[in-house]
């Protein structure tokens, strides 16, 4: 029997980002992609950890799904993206959501800090135009069209 592969077109995207200026560029680009899936935005550590453990604004199951892919700064006001990844990976509802690490960051302490909590990926965003939208197009190729996603949990798995 052939079964048809579903892509990963309706899998919701988490981005945390604090940035208004590289979530718009980030946004434009997935738009000039054809990318279809939901795209959900936390400005810093305690807006996206609010989302995931569905509290404060974002009580509302219905309205805010399991995300499947996360792209996160490291770079954040308050609870940094180092705390954030070391939560989300602790949590063992969670902790099978792949995290990218998308960061001006080329310290090799943050790398090897964000890879040791259990990163899925480790982006550098490049300061050149063109070499950003490369880095995108990467993210994009592999996470929404090459690799399989774990199937979105039911809500009541996180609690």
């Amino acid at each position: 029997m052939i079964q048809k592969v579903v892509k990963n077109s309706s899998l919701p995207l988490l981005v945390v980002e604090d940035s208004d200026e590289d979530f718009e560029a980030l946004g434009r680009f997935i738009r000039k992609s054809k990318i279809s899936n939901p795209v959900y935005r936390c400005i810093d550590g305690e807006d996206a950890l609010d989302f995931l453990y569905h509290q404060g604004d974002y009580q509302d199951l219905e309205q805010i799904p399991r995300p499947s892919i996360i792209l996160l700064d490291l770079n954040l006001p308050g609870t940094d993206g180092r705390e954030v990844l070391e939560q989300i990976k602790q949590h063992e509802q969670l902790k099978t959501i792949p995290v990218i690490i998308f960061t001006t960051s080329s310290n090799p302490k943050d790398v090897e800090a964000c890879y040791r909590y259990g990163a899925n990926s480790y982006v550098l965003k490049p300061m050149d135009v063109n070499k950003s939208k490369q880095a995108m197009q990467s993210i994009i190729d592999y996470w929404f069209n090459t690799v399989l996603l774990p199937m979105e949990a039911t809500e009541n798995d996180l609690y």
